[in-house]
């Protein structure tokens, strides 16, 4: 069972690992709000990737409670409530102008995480889900060496005119990104506008849209597939 892999320290964050060739290429999938490390982990089953790719599954840096007796992982504090406002209602400009607190501490982390590695940026693949999108989107974005591939998986826009910026800094880079129609917590429309920010910035690719909501159907995983072919050629 995916949680009886115990989690390793690598440098300040913890993660679920599946190890592979130490030579080969690296998948690192952040997980959502209120997930943990576990929770992407099935994933690497699913992948295809080179034989002997490394997966690594970090675990949130907070822990948050989701019920009464149950407390689950964040990278960084939500008010969920008002961002489910926000998107239901197709989203608004503060909240795409926003750079949320503790997203900068989350992504030096991970960058730390990475850099204990010792891995070249150009052999991972960096992608996320939910939250994790967006932190992994981030990290692409302010890395001065990018990531092999970047797999955003129901994410959404934030910053739009630093992303914007920085994502015109490097034409050509080619993404994956995917949501649901009638995501409930991440609304399709702010998805859309990510895709545009991107594209209008040089980058390559487009949002698989999908008739759910905050998951990863089949179609998804055979979308992220061609990708990630495609990025191992």
């Amino acid at each position: 069972m995916p949680n009886e892999i115990p989690l390793i320290q690598i440098g300040p964050i913890k993660a679920a690992c599946i190890p592979g060739n130490p030579e080969g290429p690296f998948v690192i999938f952040l997980h959502g709000y209120g997930a943990n490390a576990y929770d992407l982990l099935p994933l690497y089953s699913y992948m295809d990737v080179p034989e002997g790719t490394n997966f690594i599954f970090p675990e949130g840096i907070l822990e948050v409670p989701i019920m009464p007796g149950y407390n689950g992982r964040a990278w960084f504090p939500i008010d969920m409530e008002a961002l489910q406002k926000a998107m239901v209602a197709g989203g608004s400009r503060e909240l795409f102008e926003r750079y949320p607190a503790g997203l900068e501490e989350a992504r030096e982390k991970v960058e730390a995480m990475i850099q204990a590695l010792n891995v070249p940026m150009d052999r991972i693949i960096l992608g996320g889900f939910s939250q994790g999108s967006m932190l992994a989107m981030d990290l692409t974005l302010r890395a001065k060496e990018k990531p092999k591939g970047l797999v955003i998986l129901s994410g959404t826009l934030l910053d739009e005119t630093n992303w914007s910026k920085l994502a015109s800094e490097t034409p050509g880079y080619k993404f994956f990104q995917s949501h649901g129609r009638m995501d409930p917590v991440l609304g399709y429309p702010a998805a859309k506008r990510l895709e545009t920010v991107l594209r209008e910035a040089g980058w390559v690719g487009e949002l698989l849209a999908f008739p759910g909501g905050h998951e990863i159907p089949e179609v998804v995983l055979h979308g992220m597939n061609r990708y990630l072919r495609e990025s191992f050629a």
